[in-house]
């Protein structure tokens, strides 16, 4: 334990040294140039949180709260958070438990404009704290439809649950193939991404609170034939092409985990964000899913038993090496296309796999404060945006259940693991450190 905190605050003297130029807090488009981010002529390297259910949260009907929406945003502001990653909305029935609702497109075509004006409600608010989004139009998950959606709606047959891990990528790997679905889902990114918003009058296009179009969250192949690979890689680069030839403003990725969600494929990886319309690079990171920590969370890892590791706490090292090799891993099949990587996902559950907010977060603060040491130091990313944000939420229920608050955690997780609240002081010192760091060396 002496160790950790040693490693703790060595961490967080270095979040003062990051690298940066003079912001101007600038409300112009983000573009790419030589591998960074700028806004204007300022480089923007940013720290961020996953917001997923942000538009449904700005909405006026079931799940809106516009008063909690704008003490969420200026928290997040307050601690340095200058970017979130949201969900454009939810695709299918809303009769599924684990699915997001209210859902924005219930049947192909239709929509619900009370969360259509929650996306625009929540873009203006962006837009007035010169805040930025990464808006993700798809889901390879089912917990907001995506894949799933389209597929059913295309006469696949009703969608497996993923308890049958094979079942259900079997499913789900007919996405990439199958024209009915893609041909629904790309009438859905038409119909997104040349929408004008009724609060500002503003085409989308328009908005400096969009920084990227993102495929989908977490896009996959599902499968490692030759066949679905090259179906895949050919639906990144249509979709890519379509946003583009929509809006010549904003930037256009991915959404995916890294190799892990290119099939443990590097070439696959590579080839997907080495289209010309791709922008930039995008990984997550998951030590808890991924099996990194201890016993609790399953399988060890090889090695893990020999660092006795079997907390959160204690796993932090293995966690931090196996994450740096990770990104170095993904960094080396994608650094020569000179194009920016960013963080987007990562999470680390709290103290014992506890959920309550409040409740200890010595592993995760250590974790974080690695990952901003990254984001310092490494010379491979951009920016870094935590999973996820849960703010003034107050859960009531282990899994979500109809109408509990939005915490960030999807509705089959548990309820507050990996989501941030706004009592977590400690973790939301590091952020603040964090970003003060960066700020300070802008300002020089």
């Amino acid at each position: 334990m002496k160790r950790l905190a040693y490693i703790f605050t060595i961490l967080l003297a270095g979040l003062f040294s990051c690298q940066g130029e003079k912001s101007n807090n600038s409300s112009t488009f983000v573009t790419v140039r030589d591998g960074k981010f700028y806004r204007g002529e300022t480089e923007y390297k940013f720290i961020g949180a996953n917001f997923w259910f942000g538009a449904v949260l700005a909405s006026e009907g079931q799940g809106g709260d516009r008063e909690r929406l704008a003490k969420e945003l200026d928290l997040m502001q307050e601690v340095g958070i200058s970017n979130v990653r949201v969900l454009v909305g939810g695709e299918g029935p809303d009769t599924v438990a684990s699915h997001v609702v209210p859902v924005l497109q219930p049947e192909p075509g239709v929509y619900n404009d009370t969360i259509l004006q929650g996306l625009d409600y929540l873009i203006a608010e962006l837009e007035k704290r010169e805040m930025t989004a990464v808006l993700f139009l798809n889901n390879s998950w089912e917990w907001s439809g995506g894949y799933g959606a389209y597929l059913e709606w295309a006469g696949c047959g009703p969608v497996p649950d993923w308890s049958d891990w094979d079942v259900a990528q079997r499913y789900h790997c007919q996405f990439v193939q199958n024209d009915k679905a893609k041909e629904m889902a790309e009438n859905h990114v038409r119909f997104i991404v040349t929408r004008t918003n009724s609060v500002t009058g503003k085409p989308y296009t328009e908005s400096p609170a969009i920084m990227a179009w993102e495929l989908a969250n977490e896009p996959r192949a599902f499968a490692r034939d030759s066949v679905t690979k090259v179906c895949f890689a050919n639906w990144i680069e249509s979709q890519a092409k379509l946003i583009k030839s929509l809006d010549a403003n904003h930037l256009v990725t991915t959404g995916s985990e890294g190799i892990v969600g290119c099939e443990e494929d590097p070439e696959l990886f590579r080839q997907v964000h080495a289209f010309p319309e791709i922008d930039y690079v995008c990984i997550h990171i998951w030590p808890y899913n991924w099996h990194w920590l201890g016993p609790v969370s399953g399988p060890l890892e090889v090695g893990l038993a020999g660092n006795g590791a079997t907390s959160p706490v204690d796993s932090v090292p293995y966690a931090a090496r196996r994450t740096r090799a990770y990104m170095d891993l993904c960094w080396d099949a994608v650094k020569d296309l000179n194009k920016p990587m960013v963080l987007e996902e990562f999470g680390y559950p709290r103290d014992g796999y506890l959920i309550e907010p409040g409740s200890s977060t010595q592993g995760r603060d250590i974790y974080y404060a690695y990952i901003w040491g990254l984001l310092r130091d490494s010379g491979k990313l951009q920016g870094c945006c935590f999973w996820a944000w849960g703010g003034y939420a107050q859960p009531k229920h282990t899994r979500w259940e109809r109408w509990d608050d939005y915490v960030g955690d999807p509705a089959q997780e548990e309820q507050g693991l990996n989501a941030v609240f706004a009592c977590d002081t400690s973790t939301l010192n590091i952020i603040r450190m964090a970003s003060e760091g960066l700020t300070l060396q802008r300002d020089k």
